[in-house]
């Protein structure tokens, strides 16, 4: 198979996952799809082949040199978000792109524009696959996998390119933040590894958000509205209350680059009790501390103005910015910079606006910044990979196996 065509393959497997069950893999499609690349794998003759019950699949590309070589692996996630649907995929190959619309649905009008998505523009005379408009496309991470399988078999076919041991891990839950939970670093057994799950072209990052998520109940006391005088509290109204009483301009809608936020996500409330979700983002630890602080001194103003019990807040630490697990082993982003260099591809050091497995794995012990896999619009109808991206992808895991081998 091709790169292309593995990547089709891929997509056709339904592994959208859920927050909601509670289980690891967090939906059976992933598990499905994690036998059908063990079965791949196997066929493709790698070694050290582990599946277990929690959809962590390992196996392991033997070293071709007799030289005293770290061990390193590659990473990427097998769900997509429950953001859209990931099932029946229908994608289809845009071939030499005009960059013009794309039509991806016309009985629902379904346009990818580069007026609304203008990076299209940048990949005009590539080969885009798209959706049908209908659901998500899966290249996040379903790109990632289909790179790192390509790798390797390039690799094995290619035997004067000299290699260390190579360790490649696909993980289910990434999507609902759990990809890294149950994911033996042991067993892994590297010394470090990437993650192939960024986006665009050259993106290399070592840097994400801390990360915790809020939960805020306020109870209320429901009485008949037409005696509700001094007696009624509206649990509702002290939600809002709450609300307004953070910044508004420390929302993901107006803010970038390095700018932190509190970010509502959810709102559940009957007059009775109100529930709302906030994540708390920022990549400075000391002022991702201090938002927490914030929402509990809120917390703590609401239960004054209101009485005591009024609102209770659950705060739970997510994950942390890697960045302080990866200076000090500053060459393997070095690394990983050369080989971009050394394909062509101009590399692009950003920080991300959000979380990777390779956060939480860097904390565990297994150093892991992220690469991109080429796809753009995540999570959505809108989702589309150039082709030539992910052969750029694919040709820097070469390149770094390569680079490793030749210090």
């Amino acid at each position: 198979m091709t790169l292309v065509e593995r990547f089709l393959k891929y997509v056709s497997f339904d592994t959208q996952s859920s927050e909601e069950t509670g289980v690891t893999p967090s939906t059976p499609g992933q598990m499905v799809f994690a036998r059908y690349l063990k079965e791949e794998l196997e066929s493709l003759g790698l070694e050290e082949i582990s599946l277990d019950e929690n959809g962590y699949l390992f196996a392991t590309l033997p070293a071709n040199t007799d030289k005293a070589l770290p061990v390193i692996g590659f990473i990427a996630h097998m769900d997509t978000s429950p953001d859209m649907s990931g099932k029946n995929v229908s994608p289809r190959i845009v071939q030499n792109y005009d960059g013009k619309d794309i039509v991806l649905c016309a009985e629902e009008n379904v346009v990818l524009s580069p007026t609304q998505f203008p990076e299209l523009l940048g990949h005009q005379g590539e080969d885009l696959i798209v959706t049908d408009g209908k659901t998500l496309l899966g290249a996040d991470d379903k790109a990632g996998i289909a790179e790192i399988v390509s790798a390797v078999v390039y690799l094995k076919e290619h035997p004067e390119i000299k290699h260390g041991k190579i360790r490649i891990g696909f993980n289910p839950d990434e999507e609902i933040g759990l990809g890294a939970h149950k994911f033996n670093v042991e067993q892994f057994g590297c010394e470090w590894a990437y993650t192939m799950d960024g986006g665009e072209v050259g993106e290399l990052e070592f840097e994400n958000f801390n990360a915790a998520s809020a939960k805020i109940s306020f109870k209320g006391r429901n009485v008949h509205p037409g005696y509700a005088k001094n007696k009624m509290i509206n649990s509702i109204r002290i939600a809002n209350r709450f609300m307004s009483m953070l910044p508004a301009d420390e929302a993901p809608e107006h803010t970038e680059g390095y700018e932190g936020f509190y970010h509502l996500i959810g709102i559940t409330g009957e007059v009775e009790q109100t529930t709302l979700s906030y994540i708390i983002r920022d990549h400075d630890r000391a002022r991702f501390e201090e938002r927490k602080k914030e929402m509990e001194r809120l917390v703590a103003k609401i239960n004054e103005e209101y009485g005591p019990n009024t609102a209770t807040l659950e705060l739970r630490d997510q994950y942390y910015n890697m960045r302080e697990q990866i200076e000090p082993v500053m060459h393997i982003i070095d690394t990983a910079f050369a080989a971009m260099k050394a394909v062509g591809v101009e590399p692009r050091v950003k920080a991300i606006r959000g979380g990777t497995d390779g956060a939480q794995l860097s904390f565990k012990g297994l150093p892991c910044p992220n690469i991109f896999a080429g796809g753009l619009n995540f999570h959505g109808r809108y989702e589309f990979v150039p082709i030539q991206n992910m052969e750029k992808a694919m040709n820097v895991i070469v390149k770094i196996a390569e680079l490793v081998a030749s210090k």
